[in-house]
């Protein structure tokens, strides 16, 4: 039976530079699954503050970060839960009578992937990228006793900062790093984008590599998936992140937590 909104539905967003579907098909499918009042909707914009005053006003109840928001919005929110604050970063923001507390669940999501794809802590990593979506990155390799790795940042004082921040190092490109896990944490390769069709690394790099690691989630077989299943290449895609790290907030919007079989099948639905 087709679940009839009305005025009392809950109303959960997201906000993003470049909004896809994934969010919104797997909330409203473990709603409609579990028979809940709630509405999921994915949103862009260009006013940040406007947008995090929306949320506080209106009364929605759930708010998904995704770049370029996760740090901007840091002082537009009343509360910063520990997974936030502990990277200065932000992917999720809950409305509790207009007191905006903000989480992040990249974190969990890296750490589980981590764990449950038996990534080995002696590989050297190459990170790509120095943004929030790093930031949660970076702590969840070091909490998992990764000892050695590169932070590949054009951006030379956010770069070295990520890098110093938890003991790593800083290189403006690949050119002097040798690697066994790469990961790319920035837009390319992404649907919709001027890299869309683009390589996040070389081809060299990613052939000598044994684990590649794609956080972003649209399309789910990225260019660099794409290419390190052809050569064999162990792979941990964005679109499992986004999965992981969404249950986690479905669970701090409703207070429910699905089982497993109903979170693969809201994954499977969200992927489409």
């Amino acid at each position: 039976m087709t679940r009839q909104l009305n005025k009392d539905t809950t109303v959960c967003m997201s906000l993003a530079a470049r909004p896809s579907n994934f969010g919104t098909r797997f909330h409203n499918f473990l709603y409609e699954a579990l028979g809940l009042d709630y509405l999921y909707k994915a949103f862009t914009t260009t006013d940040l503050a406007g947008a995090i005053g929306g949320v506080r006003a209106l009364g929605i109840r759930g708010c998904a970060i995704s770049m370029p928001f996760k740090e901007a919005c840091i002082p537009m929110v009343d509360e910063l839960d520990a997974s936030a604050k502990a990277i200065n970063s932000v992917n999720t923001l809950v409305n509790t009578a207009g007191h905006l507390k903000a989480y992040n669940t990249d974190y969990i999501a890296i750490a589980k992937l981590l764990a449950q794809h038996q990534v080995p802590n002696d590989l050297v990593f190459a990170l790509r990228g120095s943004g929030g979506m790093a930031k949660a990155v970076v702590c969840a390799l070091k909490d998992a006793g990764f000892q050695n790795g590169f932070i590949v940042a054009r951006n030379e004082a956010a770069g070295r900062r990520l890098a110093d921040l938890y003991g790593f190092s800083w290189q403006p490109d690949m050119a002097q790093v040798q690697a066994g896990l790469l990961i790319n944490v920035t837009p390319i390769g992404m649907a919709g984008g001027a890299e869309a069709a683009t390589l996040a690394f070389a081809e060299a790099a990613i052939e000598g590599a044994q684990v590649i690691f794609d956080v972003v989630a649209l399309p789910a077989q990225t260019p660099l998936i794409q290419y390190a299943q052809a050569h064999g290449k162990q792979v941990i895609t964005g679109a499992e992140v986004f999965a992981i790290q969404a249950v986690e907030q479905f669970v701090l919007y409703t207070g429910v937590r699905p089982n497993d079989e109903l979170f693969q099948q809201a994954a499977q639905f969200a992927r489409g």
